[in-house]
Parts: structure tokens; sequence; C-alpha cells
């Protein structure tokens, strides 16, 4: 009779449907059993010549009773994979060591108890760690002094959980037992006068932290969220990583604080409530999470259900976790972790695929796990860790045992396995380090104390590298970063770099990995937008300092990069920035330039002054035998006046230029003393022409006695050289930068002011006595009467260097030089046309004037009107003094006057024409000289 297929699959799964509920009742009645013996206390253990003790937390929580609540502990429930394997971890360690030459003939034992994540239970174990070797009651004995006491083991390894090993330590500490934990990274345990027992083969929670928040810093986030336990543990972190976000100007708006242990009906209400904050939190979307696993779990499980994208940093609690990596759509959210650096995992990797053969004798972590493996034998692997979490039944089936050791080693963490290597073998080198010369064998051979001490100093290794504790029993070695990706549909956690806690750098493995950290900072977690370059950060009314508004650097101040709090001063020295400026920029020279217009200008009328003076000179000489060029005072006096003149015009091409200090000492010292000889020597011809044409005996005999002419020009001049190199010698002038705020003007500093007023005050005053010798000759003869022509000449000077006094005082820059150029110029122009250009008219256009003849009638014509004038002036003063004894004039009066007035004539013509014609006596006849 054929049977029915679709019936006989009824049929089968009846038969497993029977057989889950059946385990499951048989784990209800069993995990609600107390445990009958302190026996039941152990996990693991294994007999041997030194005892270690290990604290593990293999199940998540224990089953009590809230409503009869009575002194006694319970069995634990939900059954860990990841600490399962942490626990075969520390066995292989313990294997290795007593496979090995490094004790040889001595073997290490352990004792593994399971914490249950419970401190009660954990309390209830470190008793026993504490109790007399030997004694069949497992008592603790109260002594004063437990030096030579002899606990049952010489050291502990554990545990996890900071809490716990806090309270671990606490005891342990009673006989200075050591305490070695592979995972405990709360920072309040490297306190050695509160902890004095305690090392540790992994950092402290402060490089955590202080990585955590160089990775946030270089990620550009500055807005945070943190959500912690309320134990110590969460409690140090939080108020750890608060001091290095602030260091790092990051804030932390959003703080969350779970209870330290919650029940699976309020579990889920709190994490909700947390949620629904973290929704209303739009701006935060990086949150640092320091929380135990199962906590992740839901949390974890609810905001991917409802849709909550953002990034989680992760503790070294829970950054590996496979547990976590398995949950559904887990990818839909970005995690990134630390972990402690992993090491060589072969060994270990070799042990579970071999696990089957292990014994389990005295192991009941490994025996339980063969039952839920069993129990979950039709689990896919992605469902394996929750089945056993959920589930404990006792089984009958091996075969499957053998076929799922990948399993176990996907839900291997790499770096607490290696922190669990450490540990092991720190104990074995302090052990072979303190009985190189005492009985290994014998339990008294050493106190736990005294491997305290040596425990502290030794240098141990994992067969790759060294490594020893610190003056605070930590072991600094580099955090992994790791990253949470999906690869083949499936999520894998990563390594993305290192973080090196010496030098604080994270040290990125290949460019694929800088690549994928590049794409994490896309993501924004901050309070207000980024600054543009060109802008500073300004705080605005808020508690937290994160929080700003952009502005614009001010003028003189530039930023290059984003998100600066402070603008950066350009030197003003030398450069100037906008308002709002991403750089500074160099700041103009500015100076009369040779290419300047203005420049060019002034050295073209420059250029034309001296081809002025230059064409004087070839026409004086070429008329060198005419009156007119005799009369302006001979050759080489007019050579020596346009001398000077060229001189002030070259003496301009130094205001132009860069200013340099020979040019600055030049340009004003030639000008000063080529302008002086030119006063000096129209001066001195001034005075002889005054001399000439005076018809006043007492004024004739005081010009004569004055008229010196080398003497009174070398004198004039000397003073003015005198001034000068006083000037040059005390008080130079010289180049001067002067900074304004978008140009560099080069200009020349005079010095001495009182110096630079003298010289030009003397120059003034011979020009104002000149100015008055010009004056009064103003009524010489045509020919002669330069006076008039001076006198303008003067006049231009005096209103242009007293318009030149204000102009300097309030000109700048490169129109400073260019306004001294423009006043020599106008001095110079003005008495070089003044003094020459006349005579070259006449010279050229004028030439029936400039005759010896013409020049008598002229002299004869002045000298008429000068001796009539002076006759009656006389005549007037002899009439005054003698009309009181005169009664009527006589007739010879009008005579003597005339005889007068024609003796004065002669006397001008033969002074005039001595002076200027030499051999007229020659050819006039002394009767026509006689007559005139």
């Amino acid at each position: 009779m054929t049977q029915n297929p679709q019936h006989i699959s009824g049929v089968r799964e009846n038969r497993a449907l029977l057989v889950i509920l059946m385990t499951c009742f048989g784990i209800i009645l069993a995990t609600s059993q107390p445990c009958q013996t302190p026996d039941d206390f152990v996990a693991a253990t294994s007999p041997g010549h030194i005892m270690i003790g290990g604290l593990f937390a293999i199940h998540e929580k224990i089953l009590s009773s809230e409503e009869h609540p009575r002194p006694e502990i319970h069995k634990c429930v939900s059954f860990e994979i990841s600490i399962f394997l942490q626990t075969l971890a520390m066995i292989h360690s313990i294997e290795m060591i007593n496979n090995s030459t490094l004790l040889s003939g001595v073997t290490l034992g352990y004792e593994i108890y399971d914490t249950c994540t419970e401190v009660t239970v954990t309390m209830a174990t470190t008793l026993r760690f504490l109790s007399k070797l030997n004694c069949s009651r497992e008592t603790v004995e109260f002594k004063c002094d437990y030096s030579s006491y002899t606990p049952k083991v010489k050291a502990v390894i554990g545990a996890s959980y900071s809490e716990i090993t806090m309270a671990v330590s606490r005891m342990l500490t009673l006989q200075l037992m050591p305490q070695v934990s592979y995972e405990s990274t709360a920072e309040i345990l490297s306190d050695k006068s509160r902890f004095p027992s305690f090392l540790r083969t992994v950092p402290s929670d402060f490089y955590q932290t202080k990585a955590m928040a160089h990775l946030i810093q270089k990620s550009g986030w500055n807005w945070i969220g943190m959500i912690t336990t309320d134990d110590d543990y969460g409690r140090s972190a939080l108020n750890t990583f608060a001091i290095h976000a602030a260091a790092n100007n990051v804030c932390i708006p959003f703080k969350e604080v779970f209870p330290a242990f919650l029940s699976d009906n309020t579990i889920e209400v709190r994490i909700n409530q947390t949620l629904e904050k973290i929704i209303a939190e739009a701006q935060v979307n990086v949150f640092v999470v320091f929380l135990r696993q199962f906590y992740v779990f839901v949390l974890f499980n609810i905001a991917i259900e409802r849709n909550i994208k953002k990034i989680w940093i992760a503790s070294d609690n829970w950054s590996t976790a496979t547990k976590i990596a398995t949950i559904p759509n887990v990818n839909r959210i970005g995690i990134v972790g630390f972990t402690f650096r992993r090491g060589n995992m072969s060994s270990f990797h070799s042990f579970l695929q071999n696990l089957h053969t292990f014994p389990r004798d005295n192991n009941k972590p490994l025996n339980e796990y063969v039952m839920l493996l069993s129990a979950c034998a039709y689990a896919k692997d992605s469902d394996l860790s929750q089945c056993i979490f959920n589930h404990s039944l006792r089984t009958f089936i091996e075969r499957n045992f053998s076929l799922r050791n990948d399993f176990l080693w996907d839900y291997t963490e790499p770096g607490l396995v290696h922190s669990i290597q450490l540990a092991v073998f720190a104990l074995g080198y302090a052990i072979w380090d303190l009985c190189q010369a005492r009985d290994f064998q014998s339990p008294n051979a050493f106190q736990p104390w005294e491997l305290l001490d040596v425990l502290k100093n030794v240098t141990f290794s994992d067969g790759k590298n060294s490594f020893h504790f610190d003056a605070h029993g930590d072991l600094n070695t580099r955090y992994d970063v790791l990253l949470w990706k999906e690869i083949n549909g499936h999520m894998t956690v990563t390594k993305m770099a290192e973080y090196d806690l010496q030098n604080d750098v994270f040290i990125f493995t290949d460019q694929e990995t800088k690549n994928e950290f590049r794409n994490i900072k896309q993501i924004q977690s901050k309070c207000s937008k980024k600054c543009s370059p060109g802008q500073r950060k300004k705080t605005i009314k808020s508690q937290h300092i994160c929080c700003y508004e952009c502005v614009n650097c001010l003028e003189n101040h530039y930023s290059n990069q984003t998100h600066m709090d402070h603008c950066l001063l350009c030197n003003n020295e030398t450069h100037w920035a906008p308002a709002g400026s991403t750089i500074c920029y160099e700041k103009e020279v500015e100076y009369l330039n040779w290419n300047d217009s203005l420049a060019i200008l002034l050295l073209g009328l420059s250029l034309l002054g001296i081809l002025f003076a230059l064409a004087i000179g070839i026409i004086f000489t070429r008329n060198l035998s005419t009156p007119i060029v005799k009369s302006s005072g001979g050759l080489m006096v007019c050579y020596v006046i346009l001398l000077c003149h060229f001189l002030n015009f070259v003496s301009t091409v130094f205001f132009i230029g860069e200013p340099q200090n020979f040019t600055c000492k030049t340009r004003l010292t030639l000008f000063h003393v080529s302008f002086t000889l030119c006063i000096s020597c129209i001066l001195m011809k001034s005075l002889k022409i005054l001399l000439a044409f005076s018809f006043d005996p007492k004024l004739q005999n005081f010009l004569k006695s004055l008229y010196k002419p080398i003497p009174i020009i070398l004198t004039c001049t000397g003073i003015q050289v005198v001034i000068c190199t006083l000037w040059l010698i005390f008080a130079a002038p010289m180049e001067e930068n002067v900074s304004f705020p978008r140009v560099i003007i080069l200009e020349r500093e005079e010095g001495s002011i009182i110096a630079f007023g003298t010289m030009l005050g003397y120059i003034s005053i011979l020009a104002f006595i000149y100015f008055i010798f010009a004056f009064k000759g103003r009524k010489l003869p045509e020919n002669y009467n330069e006076a008039k022509f001076i006198t303008f000449g003067m006049l231009i000077y005096f209103i242009a260097w007293i318009t030149f006094i204000p102009m300097y005082a309030t000109t700048f820059g490169k129109y400073l030089p260019a306004t001294e150029i423009i006043f020599i110029l106008i001095s110079n122009y003005g008495i070089l046309c003044c003094t020459f250009f006349p005579k070259c008219y006449v010279i050229l256009w004028k030439q029936e004037t400039n005759t010896k003849s013409a020049f008598l009638k002229m002299i004869y014509s002045y000298s008429s009107h000068s001796a009539g004038s002076l006759a009656m002036s006389q005549a007037s003063l002899d009439f005054t003094n003698s009309s009181i004894t005169m009664t009527s004039p006589r007739a010879d009066g009008k005579s003597a006057a005339s005889q007068k007035s024609k003796a004065l004539q002669a006397q001008a013509l033969a002074h005039i024409w001595r002076e200027n014609s030499p051999g007229v006596s020659k050819t006039l006849p002394r009767k026509r000289i006689s007559g005139i």
C-alpha cells in the first residue's frame, strides 16, 4: 500500500514540531531550577599545577522569580555564541602554553565561570577564587595578613563588562590577586590607588573616545548624539568622550542614558522613546553608542523597521558582533566601529576546525553548544545565532556538530580573541619569571601578590610582537577602525584603518579605504552650515559652541580653508586683503616711475630746459663781441650761470625712479648748491651794474667797497655747501617705505626738517637780497636793464616756493617728488627766462640795437636824464640851505648847475664804456667825449 507523499511530509513536520515543543518545555524546567551545589557555578575546568580563573558572560541574563524573591542564584539563559568563543580562546591559549616549552613540566589549569552578565553571580564566583586551596568547605578565611594565604587560583582573567570587573577587582584587591581583563575599558580602572591588582590587555576608553572624537572631527562632523548605559562603563565613556569632543570642537546636543538593566517588557518601550527623540533631532546624523550587544540588537531592529538612517559609531563592545551584522536589512544604516588590534588567528582557527575532537568533560558551555546546535539543525546560518540565543535543549544527535564549524569562525571577534591570548601569555611569562628558582609544581611556590609584582613589569610576546604593561596597568596597542559594508549580499565587517594611540593619527590600509572614508564624510551632521573660504565662524547665543553663523573676514584678514574659527591677519607691511578674501594680495609698490606719464612730462620739461641752456650758451658764444653779451657780465659769468641752470635741470632726474640712499642725498644737495651759485653770480652782476650807474657819490663808494665778486660768490656758495654737508653727516635723507592699506609708497625721508628748512631759507635770503638789488636797478638803461625781468623772475620764485610749503606738507606718495620737480622747474625757468630770453631776443631779432652806437646813444640819453634829475635835486637842496641869506638869484646859477650835470654825464659814460668797450677812446675824438 502506497502512502501519500503529502501525508508523509505532514507527519514529519508534526514530529519535528513535537520535538521542538518538548525540548522547549524541558529548557524551561531546567533553566528555572536554581543551582544545587557550588560546582554548578563552574562552566569549564581543567586541573593543573597552577590554576587560573576565568570570568565570561556566556549567558546574557538569569531567570529569577520577581514575585517571591529569595536569596538564591538561578540558572542563566540566552546563550551567547561570541562569548562562548571567548571562553574557547582562553582554553586554547592555556593549551598553547601547556604544549610549549615555556613552562616545562608544569601545567596550567583553569576554572572558568559564567557571570551571566550579573554582578551578584560574579561576586559569588569570585568568592570561590578567593577560597582557601584544598579546603573542602569552599570557605574564605578572614585574615589581617594574606601574604602567606594560598587561594584556589593564582590569577583571574576577566571580566568583560567594566561594571562587573570593578566589583571583582575590589574583592581581589583583598589578597592582591592579579586580575587581567581582556575587554573592560573603563578609564577609572587605570586608577591604581583604587584598583591596584587590576591589569588589562586592551587600551583604556580614554584612547578609544579620543580616537572617536578625532575621527568625528576628521569627518567634518560636530553635531553628535551619544547613547550609553547608566553604569560605571557608560558614565565613564560619556564623560571622557565629552572632554575629547570639546577639545575637537565637537558638540553633543543629544545624550541618552539607558538603565544598566532593563527587562524584556520595558526595553522596547525605552528604545522607541529614544528613537522618537532621534527623529526630532534632524540635524544629528551621527551617534556614538556605548551599549551592550543586546541593547544594540534591539535598537537596530526597531530603527531599521522605522527606516531611521543614521551613522552609528560602535564601541569595541559590539563593533564586531556578528549577531548584529546578521540583522535583516542592517545595510540600510551606516556603522563605523573601533576594535582591538587583531593578531595571528591561524592557530585558533585550526582549534575551531577540530573542536569536535576536543573533550567535552567538565565543559558545560561546549556541551550546551552541542545541544543547541542540534536543536537548531534546521535553521539557516543567518538565523542560527538567534535560534541558539532563544533555545536550549538536550540532544543525542552529534552528526550535525562538525558540520557548522565555519559558523563559529564567522562569529569569532579577532580583536577580543587576541586580547584573551595576550592575557594568558602575560600570566605564563610572569609565572616563568617568578618560578625559575622555585618548585613549579608546588601550589605554594608563590603567592598571588608575588605574581602581581612580576606581572606589572613582565615583557611577553604573541610570537610576533613584544608587549608590556604601562604604569597604569594598560596595554596600549593600536585600534582597528572598522567599516560595515555589504559584500555579495552579506554585511561584512572590514578593516578601514588603524589608529596609532601614541601619535594620534589614522593609518589607512590602501587607497580604497581612503575613498570609503571620503564617502562617509559626505554625511552631514552639523548645527550650522560650513563656512566657505573668506569667512569665519561667529558664535551665536547658544549653549553649544558648534552653533554659529558665517561672517566675512574683515579687511586685511583672510581665511583659506572652510570652517575656520578665525580669520588670519595679512602682513600689513607687504600685503592686503579686501573683506571676505581667501588670500592676501601683495601691495602695489608705488613711486614716481620712469614709465609714469607725469614723470615723462616732467622729464621732457627738464630736457627742454637743458636744451634752452645749451642754446643760450651757443648764442652767447657766437655773439661774444656784441655789446649785449658784454653788458651781461661777460661770457665767463654767463657760462657759470648757465651751468647752474643745467645742473638744476639735471637734479630733477634724481627725483624719478625707486628712491635709494644715493639719489635721496644727491638730488637736493645738487639743486641747493647749484641754485645758490646761480643766485650768487646774478647777484654780483646786478651789483656791478648798479655800481656803474650810481651817480650818488656816497652810494657809489658803498657799492665799490661791497663789490668783491669772487669772494662773495665763494662765500655765499660755501655757506650752502657747509649746510648741506652737515645735513648729510648728521641727518641725511634716506629712502623710506610708507605702508598704506593697499599700496607701499617708496619715498624719501628728509632727515632733519630743520636742516632742510635752513637750506631753503638760505636760498630765500639770497633771492630776497637779489630782489632788492633788482628792484633798485629797475630804471637803468634799457640794454642794461635786466632788473625788471629779474624782479619778475624773483617774484615767480617767491610765489612758487611760498606755495610749495603747504603743498609739500599735504602731498604724499609719488606726487611728492613730482611736486618738488615742478617747483624746481618753475624756479629755474623763471630765472633762466627772465635773465637770458630778453637778451637772446635782442641778439636774434633786434640786431640794430645791439651795436656800439646804439648803446652809446642809450647811455647818453640815460645819463642826461639822470644828471638833470640829480642837478635838480642838488639845486633844491642848495636853495633850501641858502634861502635865508639869498635875496635874489644870481645870474650864474643856471650855469653852475649845467656844468655839474655835464660832469656827471661824462663820468657815467666813461665808466660804462670802459667796462664794456675798452677801445672806444681810440676811436672817439676827445672833443666829442668832453662835449658829452
